[in-house]
């Protein structure tokens, strides 16, 4: 097939011999099959910002990073120069994720490379060799519903013990190998503790596959992992070996406003005595 021109310095410098096929198109990128030596890879093409369709991106750049002074200003002012950045820290969102979670053990594809808009990945194939399917294409008992959604579960658990929520996962959004699921499209995942956003996409995150898998097993829609996973986390007991229940038992003590009002007052009170006592020295 043709070459696209995104992936031909990547020919060039000898990181891909050939382009095998395109294996998919999506909102944010075109994926295609591309041949390393002798194995065979993902190159993941991502699209312009003005032809991507992926709503509400801003959302999930709240509390991106960037080190650059420079490279912020031109963020923030939008200049060509500015959203050329905005493009590159999109796409180092996915690469660095990868690279993260792949060293943390949890099932995404292996990233290789990313240049000039381009990241070049791990093929997931099935027992077959052939393209791993997506989760929303298989069939499954209920006995495998409830193993696999398990899975799931922990997968994002481990994902917030590493600081990171997907912020949109789907059935969509998972390929199925022969030893289970395999998560992927990360430009999106966001920072947990710098994303004000953070627990209600990952709530959205587990809702989302837990609607899928109760199609199989209608009970998991009683689960409620999404609030017993952040709430282990905002309290800080979260960690990669934590078991879940999927059970969670809300807060149903009232709020005590009167006693914060309380607390408030006395600190504002012991402010003003201070600035009181610096005047009459300054007196």
């Amino acid at each position: 097939m043709k070459i696209p021109k995104q992936i031909q310095p990547l020919i060039e410098d000898g990181l891909v011999d050939d382009v095998v096929r395109r294996l998919m198109s999506g909102k944010e990128a075109d994926v295609y099959i591309v041949r390393c030596g002798t194995e065979l890879r993902c190159a993941k093409v991502y699209k312009d910002a003005v032809k991507r369709s992926f709503k509400k991106a801003v959302q999930y750049q709240e509390g991106r990073k960037v080190r650059n002074s420079r490279r912020g200003r031109a963020m923030e002012k939008g200049s060509k120069f500015g959203r050329k950045q905005q493009e590159e820290t999109w796409q180092n969102a996915e690469v660095d994720a990868l690279y993260l979670l792949a060293g943390t053990g949890i099932r995404v594809p292996q990233p290789y490379d990313c240049l000039n808009g381009v990241l070049l990945m791990e093929l997931i194939t099935d027992e077959d060799g052939e393209v791993a399917p997506r989760l929303n294409d298989i069939l499954m008992s209920a006995e495998q519903a409830r193993e696999d959604h398990l899975f799931m579960m922990y997968a994002i658990m481990k994902m917030l013990c590493a600081g990171i929520v997907h912020g949109d996962l789907s059935e969509f959004n998972v390929l199925v190998d022969e030893y289970g699921p395999v998560i992927i499209d990360l430009p999106q995942a966001v920072n947990a503790a710098a994303n004000n956003n953070a627990q209600s996409m990952l709530e959205r995150d587990v809702r989302n596959i837990t609607r899928y898998y109760a199609q199989y097993a209608p009970e998991l829609l009683n689960s409620q992992y999404d609030k017993e996973i952040w709430s282990l986390f905002e309290n800080g007991e979260l960690q990669p070996d934590t078991e879940l229940t999927g059970y969670f038992k809300e807060d149903t003590q009232a709020a005590d406003v009167d006693g914060v009002m309380l607390e408030i007052k006395a600190i504002l009170d012991d402010e003003e005595a201070r600035q009181q006592r610096l005047r009459e020295e300054d007196d």
